[in-house]
């Protein structure tokens, strides 16, 4: 999950470093993926937790979940927490590729 982290916050920083418009596409591109190739770490791991949260709130408060949660840049905040609630909630998100 660290890894995947990782490569999603460099992926977010490149992003916003990108000036080229053909270069901001792929940038932005990339970062989607690593954003929810992490939520999909993120959701491996609570599923394998012996106890589950049964709220946001209560998953927020994992020291795991925290700590991520503490060094995410700011924009990325509330659409972690979306997604961390689909998870709690044992919803799965809407692809544009389901959606087509």
């Amino acid at each position: 999950m660290q890894e995947a982290f990782a490569e999603m916050v460099q992926n977010w920083n490149r992003m916003g470093s990108t000036h080229d418009m053909d270069e901001a596409g792929d940038a932005a591109d990339r970062f989607e993926r690593s954003f929810y190739a992490f939520i999909d770490e993120v959701k491996v791991w609570v599923d394998a937790l012996e106890k589950q949260p049964k709220s946001l709130e209560e998953a927020l408060a994992l020291p795991e979940i925290e700590a991520f949660s503490e060094q995410l840049p700011g924009p990325l905040l509330l659409n972690f927490e979306t997604e961390l609630e689909l998870i709690v909630e044992g919803l799965s998100r809407e692809t544009d590729e389901k959606v087509e």
